[in-house]
């Protein structure tokens, strides 16, 4: 018995190996999907992957009996049973596969497809399960895999077609496609005649077939790296781009000591700051934050700074600053919100005018206590003509303003926790004496460890600390 089944898998050999090479290639694919960093290739690997390890499966089950014949013979009926399910299940990963390539209505022909699919292959698993009677329902099967490979040979055949309904063109892909469409009417034709199919001709057609998707999934792979190169390559300049509308630096007013951090999220932000001096007594400080992320918020954070030059006229008066602001950007925001605060420092007159659009309150240090100024109108792009009402404050020596987006106080631990207001209070004491810039690093620092390493940056970050470090009365220039 055991020399008979030696010369059954001798006989066999060829099926065992076709079946192995179909389930480790299957196996390698899915393991590539896994490091794969680009989604849309990574499920394209993935459903190739499961496709070649369902068909090889299916040739060790069905094509080589004498693997089975050396295990008991109580598993000996699992074979068949387990080479019908994986019949009806094989064709689902191969419409996956090519709706990751397809758009318009090739994809929802092909989304129907899915569906039938599904259907016939529960109904055909249910009744092997369940009567004991196999392929039920295979016929059914057949004629849906049939109709899935002529409506690709159709598309992939023909260039105007291809161009229109799928995502990447390939020769090669609609070679395959058309060779396992040949096969596959061929073996259908011969069966219903009464005849036997040649025996090599599935393995040969599914080989072509298998090797022209991955084919298609590595040409996908080069596509969308180079695309991902050419994006990167575009944020990169357009990083420089926003930077390069931001100050350079610090006013040169005498009696502040001042310091900005900008940290976006990703490559462009939509917060934004800007330093406005009027005259050799009065500067301006604006600090803006734009909803949402990316390229969107980045191009109105841009706006922003257009639009501040019509405003540099009022900027002696913050409200009609931020008045003018949402009129030059209202009708141009397409369903986004601006949230923007004002601050002058007014030397002579040794005070301070604030106003605010919906923005975080202005925190003011003075002689160990910590003041919260609130003076909010509504956020851009709400309101043709709102009012921003302006607070007034007195300015001394060692006062400490410290303005702010809402990236500061959002982020959260590993428990959810945001780091809140009470966190940045907290920072502010702790460090009274350090100088704005040390103050802002501090700050910095503090909300990194707030958050998991394993997290990224969760909002733009945009600080300015203002400190009066000389008495306004006393600055060259300056005296009464």
């Amino acid at each position: 018995m055991q020399s008979q089944s030696l010369l059954m898998l001798r006989d066999q050999i060829a099926g065992i190996a076709l079946g192995s090479v179909f389930l480790v290639a299957g196996m390698a694919a899915c393991c590539i999907a896994a490091i794969r960093s680009i989604r849309g290739a990574r499920f394209l690997f993935f459903w190739q992957g499961i496709f070649a390890a369902l068909y090889g499966t299916r040739v060790i089950l069905r094509d080589t009996p004498a693997v089975f014949s050396i295990l008991p013979q109580s598993t000996w009926h699992f074979r068949l049973y387990a080479a019908s399910i994986i019949t009806y299940l094989i064709v689902i990963p191969a419409l996956l596969f090519w709706l990751g390539l397809s758009r318009g209505r090739l994809r929802l022909i092909l989304q129907a497809t899915f569906v039938a699919a599904v259907v016939i292959a529960a109904a055909g698993i249910g009744s092997d399960l369940t009567t004991g009677s196999l392929d039920r329902f295979m016929s059914w099967n057949s004629v849906l895999s049939i109709w899935t490979l002529l409506v690709l040979v159709v598309v992939n055949a023909v260039p105007a077609l291809a161009k229109r309904f799928l995502t990447l063109q390939s020769p090669v892909a609609a070679f395959g496609v058309l060779i396992s469409a040949a096969a596959a009417i061929y073996t259908n034709l011969t069966l219903l005649v009464g005849r036997l199919p040649n025996a090599a001709l599935e393995p040969l057609a599914f080989t072509l077939f298998f090797i022209s998707l991955a084919w298609v999934a590595a040409q996908k792979v080069i596509a969308d790296q180079r695309r991902l190169l050419s994006i990167e390559n575009e944020l990169a300049i357009a990083r420089e781009i926003q930077t390069s509308i931001l100050p350079d630096g610090s006013p040169g007013l005498q009696g502040l000591r001042i310091s900005a951090a900008y940290r976006p999220m990703t490559e462009v932000a939509g917060d934004f700051y800007d330093f406005v001096p009027i005259d050799q007594n009065r500067v301006g400080f604006l600090i803006a934050d734009v909803s949402g992320h990316g390229v969107p918020a980045a191009l109105i954070a841009a706006m922003i700074k257009v639009a501040m030059q019509s405003a540099v006229a009022c900027a002696g008066d913050p409200g009609a600053v931020l008045s003018t602001l949402n009129r030059s950007l209202s009708g141009q925001l397409r369903g986004r919100f601006v949230s923007a605060s004002y601050l002058l420092i007014d030397r002579e007159n040794q005070k301070a005018l604030y106003s605010a659009a919906g923005h975080p309150p202005l925190l003011h240090w003075r002689e160990g206590k910590l003041e919260h100024i609130e003076s909010n109108g509504i956020v851009f792009g709400v309101m043709p003509d709102p009012d921003y009402p302006v607070r007034e404050i007195p300015v001394r020596l060692g006062d400490r303003f410290l303005l702010y987006t809402d990236g500061v106080v959002e982020p959260e631990n590993g428990s959810g926790e945001s780091f809140g207001e009470r966190r940045l209070e907290q920072v502010l004491r702790n460090h009274q004496e350090r100088p704005p810039s040390e103050l802002l690093d501090q700050l910095l620092g503090e909300i990194r460890t707030w958050q998991p390493a394993s997290l990224p940056q969760q909002d733009d970050i945009t600080l300015l600390a203002i400190d009066v470090v000389q008495p306004l009365t006393e600055v060259p220039g300056n005296l009464r």
